[in-house]
């Protein structure tokens, strides 16, 4: 039943190509890692940790107009230069795209995507954490807007330099 509406929705956004279309098919988990390094130990020193979080994007067409994106994040505590836990999930989701071109479909797959899927992953770490004995981890809001902004910025001003330095060495 699920596949059929899934079907239909892309069937249907497909047809409307005029209009700007976004539509959240499916948001899964597809991986996830827990490690505790330290082993017993973790439990026998005072939990103040140092938290690395990282995170990245992957974007994978599916079909015409249908995205795959992942959000990997990385949350790693340390204690005294040492792993206490490492946690690394995958949250995933499909995400149908028509109407939608260039700088205006970047933005929605690099921002609006991950701004979806990052409260999903939140939890799941929290979750995992607890399974694993370890208090919650509430990480604090990710402002993707400002993050894809930051990385137009940085292109245009690395293609500026770019064009500099070429035409440098022309002269």
């Amino acid at each position: 039943m699920t596949e059929e509406n899934n079907q239909a929705a892309l069937a249907e956004a497909k047809t409307e190509t005029k209009t700007p279309s976004f539509a959240i098919q499916r948001i899964y988990l597809k991986d996830i890692s827990f490690e505790t390094p330290m082993g017993i130990e973790a439990f026998t020193k005072a939990f103040k940790p140092a938290i690395q979080q990282d995170m990245n994007i992957q974007v994978a067409p599916v079909s015409e107009g249908l995205f795959e994106v992942v959000l990997l994040l990385t949350v790693t505590a340390r204690i005294e230069n040492r792993a206490v836990f490492l946690v690394e999930i995958k949250q995933a989701g499909l995400f149908v795209l028509t109407g939608i071109d260039g700088p205006q479909m970047s933005h929605v797959i690099h921002s609006t995507c991950p701004q979806i899927l990052f409260p999903y992953a939140r939890e799941a770490v929290d979750s995992i954490l607890g399974r694993g004995g370890f208090p919650p981890l509430m990480l604090p809001p990710i402002n993707f807007d400002a993050i894809f902004a930051q990385a137009v910025q940085a292109a245009k001003e690395q293609a500026a330099s770019a064009k500099t330095e070429s035409a440098e060495t022309i002269n």
